[in-house]
């Protein structure tokens, strides 16, 4: 069985003070900044190096996404056989050889756009692999009392790569060319290896079971998920959450350049909006978590950020990109606090040695819809119009607090530190008490 970090700290202690969850947050901060390069510059490289058509481009962008839909479950299935922190070694060194062996090859031009699938393929799936044991090593990490601070401190990280990595990404590919570029997210990798073998802290290994198949490992995994009243109304909310949100991706720049006609900067700007309203939502998760407490924070961040959708279809005239730009900000704030909060809950109520199988499976449950959310968004705006569109993407939204507010969450009353069920224990009875 995994083991699970103990020590005692001041209750509010800062938490850069915790010398393995620095070496963790650092790590993850140098590959999450590195792979918002790659983000723009592995499809520029395609573009610009090797006069890559817009339907080679869309092929790079589904090779890369389709590593959730395939590799998410079996994943978590192996995440659960092994410790976490050599997968994340493994993992940054894998990604770390993928990308750095582009630049190499532009430079011998010997680039070529089955490099570039390959590339964005493994790196896709060593990707998923990394996140969900990111989310099965924090709480034996951290203690039970300073999670949801910790998975606070990733968020703000994560929106704070957002904001920077691709003006940082796009200086780079002007300084030194899209493939050239690519040098600075396999170093980030590279980088973030060695921070992570410097924690001393040393996960026991699990106990091995004779009767375990990965089939029958991945089955428990979506059972304990489908069977857990509240984990299957988070998994419900953040999948419905999500295919919204991929039905405005599709949606958005559409409306932007033709019904309010703005200019590129004015685009960058309304998108660098919802990024700073996704990092300040982060920054005050867990300030909130404690005045209001974690599972009521759940609910009043999608209850009170999801109408501001409907700014998105008002968006008109002069005012048009402030006003779009507000709803984004609003509502992306909204999206990462619910994230801090509802990813501290799971954690919470799930068993050690279920972890890497549950957050797996609510990952496959909540991103396997963006997809369709695509199709529906593209669909509706070619046949019905951009604002239309944004119409019923907002309607959408405004569906999240009826689903959140209806659920089982809205009858818990425990504290955010306090969440009934074991963090080890046997995973038949580790589920929470709704009381």
């Amino acid at each position: 069985m995994l083991t699970v970090n103990t020590r005692r700290r001041p209750r509010h202690a800062p938490l850069t003070g915790h010398r393995d969850f620095r070496l963790f947050l650092l790590g993850y901060a140098a590959s999450k900044t590195g792979s918002q390069v790659t983000l723009l510059a592995l499809p520029l490289a395609a573009a610009l190096q090797l006069d890559a058509s817009a339907f080679d481009l869309g092929l790079l962008t589904v090779v890369e996404t389709a590593a959730m839909l395939i590799a998410g479950l079996p994943a978590g299935a192996w995440v659960d056989k092994v410790r976490r922190l050599p997968v994340l070694v493994q993992a940054d060194l894998l990604r770390f050889a993928v990308i750095g062996s582009l630049p190499v090859a532009a430079c011998m031009d010997r680039l070529t756009l089955a490099h570039l699938y390959l590339a964005a393929a493994v790196t896709g799936a060593a990707t998923v692999l990394s996140d969900i044991a990111s989310q099965s090593f924090l709480p034996g990490l951290l203690p039970r009392d300073r999670l949801i601070a910790g998975n606070g401190a990733v968020a703000t990280v994560q929106s704070s790569a957002e904001v920077v990595g691709p003006g940082i990404g796009g200086g780079l590919v002007q300084a030194m060319g899209a493939p050239l570029a690519l040098v600075a997210d396999a170093i980030s990798y590279l980088v973030s290896a060695v921070l992570l073998l410097g924690i001393r802290f040393r996960e026991a290994a699990p106990a091995p079971t004779a009767d375990r198949t990965f089939g029958k490992d991945i089955l428990k995994g979506v059972g304990f998920v489908l069977g857990h009243p509240e984990l299957r109304a988070i998994a419900v909310t953040t999948g419905t959450s999500n295919l919204f949100t991929a039905f405005l991706f599709s949606v958005q720049t559409a409306f932007w350049t033709r019904d309010l006609a703005l200019s590129p900067l004015e685009i960058g700007l309304v998108l660098s909006a919802s990024a700073v309203g996704g990092l300040a939502g982060a920054l005050l998760a867990g300030r909130m978590a404690r005045r209001v407490g974690q599972v009521r924070l759940i609910l009043l961040s999608v209850t009170v950020t999801s109408p501001f959708a409907l700014l998105w279809p008002l968006s008109a005239g002069p005012s048009a990109p402030y006003t779009f730009a507000t709803g984004l900000a609003v509502v992306w704030s909204g999206a990462v606090t619910y994230n801090v909060a509802q990813l501290t809950f799971r954690q919470l109520v799930c068993p050690t040695e279920l972890l890497g199988r549950m957050n797996a499976t609510m990952r496959f449950l909540a991103l396997g819809v963006m997809p369709l959310g695509a199709l529906a968004g593209g669909a509706l705006a070619s046949g019905w119009g951009p604002r239309a569109a944004l119409w019923v993407c907002a309607a959408g939204f405004l569906c999240l607090p009826l689903l959140v507010l209806s659920s089982p969450l809205r009858k818990r009353t425990t504290g955010p530190a306090d969440v009934a069920g074991p963090v080890t224990g046997d995973p038949d009875h580790g589920k929470a008490r709704s009381t």
